[in-house]
């Protein structure tokens, strides 16, 4: 079971607002409206990813990497890489 599964409605509710949004964005764009209109809206869709991804990411520390952890061995060595993976890709991004 993943570490979200109690909240995969909440993430899937977010998720399709985003999707709406993004689709908000590209409607603007059609209809040539002002471009510091379209950034603002780029702006608030890229924060509610981020806001998706850092619960996402919230929630595989306390789910998958804690669990691993309490088990040890390999499987805690390989579930802190991937979240120090995921935290270097956000940070990137």
């Amino acid at each position: 079971m993943n570490g979200y599964a109690q909240d995969k409605d909440a993430y899937l509710k977010r998720m399709r607002r985003i999707e709406g949004q993004v689709r908000g964005i590209a409607k603007m764009i059609e209809e040539d409206k002002y471009c510091i209109d379209v950034l603002t809206q780029v702006s608030a869709a890229t924060k509610a990813l981020e806001a998706v991804a850092l619960g996402l990411l919230d929630e595989h520390l306390k789910h998958c990497v804690t669990q691993a952890a309490a088990e040890g061995g390999a499987t805690a060595d390989q579930k802190v890489a991937e979240a120090s993976a995921a935290i270097a890709r956000l940070v990137r991004s």
